[in-house]
């Protein structure tokens, strides 16, 4: 088990020309371009990457340690199918410490299905077996709204996992009202998504969403409506 000494918490490609089998091997795969996280301020509602929505793209994103925020550098994709949330939000999580699996390999482990992922404690223990660790651990917050008590056990989780280089996978439910940026705000929303940053200033958290919705890939929200969005269901940290 962790020990908590220091807290009381493809790009699908464009399919292009065609090109002869030489310059298929000769060809190195791209890498995306770095994405700087801070670029635009860390405020709520704030968006880092915006606007890029096919299935799979693949980015790059910074990792900052500032007086105030810290972010972790991850391989971001959008998920490769609508129930693949799970999947996708594991190997962001698993990126920032290892090469991941794909999406399709975490799917098998997490036994997703097209009925999506069961339950946070499936990722907690893939998460585990991928690093070797007993780091992560679920956390339940069945109160809505949440406890102060069950707030300042996520902050703490958020900001202990960050500073010690362990994003949290957060199972959400996102009703019309209360909506991260680009949900379809006429639907209840059911998903997973990975908190890989914090900023203690604006009291904001960093997520790397693999669904996109409406472009929304990286955005900075406010930790309020991050604690909002997690009842009744949990998170791995």
């Amino acid at each position: 088990m962790r020990k908590r000494l220091l807290a009381t918490a493809v790009a699908t490609a464009a399919v292009g020309a065609l090109v002869s089998p030489t310059a298929v091997a000769q060809a190195a795969p791209a890498e995306p371009s770095p994405v700087s996280v801070l670029d635009h301020g860390s405020t709520s509602g704030t968006a880092v990457v915006s606007g890029q929505n096919e299935p799979g793209t693949r980015l790059e994103i910074d990792g900052v340690h500032t007086k105030d925020a810290h972010t972790l550098p991850v391989d971001y994709q959008v998920q490769e199918t609508g129930y693949w949330c799970g999947p996708a939000a594991t190997r962001i999580a698993l990126s920032a410490r290892v090469t991941p699996p794909s999406q399709a390999d975490l799917a098998v482990q997490l036994g997703t299905t097209e009925a999506g992922t069961d339950h946070i404690s499936q990722v907690t223990g893939v998460l585990n077996a991928n690093l070797g660790t007993g780091w992560y651990e679920t956390k339940e917050m069945p109160n809505d709204p949440p406890t102060q008590g069950q707030k300042d056990l996520l902050w703490n989780d958020i900001v202990l996992d960050i500073d010690n280089n362990y994003p949290l996978v957060t199972n959400i439910v996102a009703p019309p009202g209360n909506q991260p940026p680009g949900y379809p705000p006429d639907q209840t929303i059911y998903h997973y998504f990975t908190v890989i940053g914090y900023d203690d200033a604006n009291r904001t958290v960093l997520i790397a969403d693999p669904a996109s919705f409406g472009g929304n890939q990286i955005y900075w929200l406010s930790f309020d409506q991050l604690a909002s969005l997690i009842p009744p269901k949990g998170y791995a940290a």
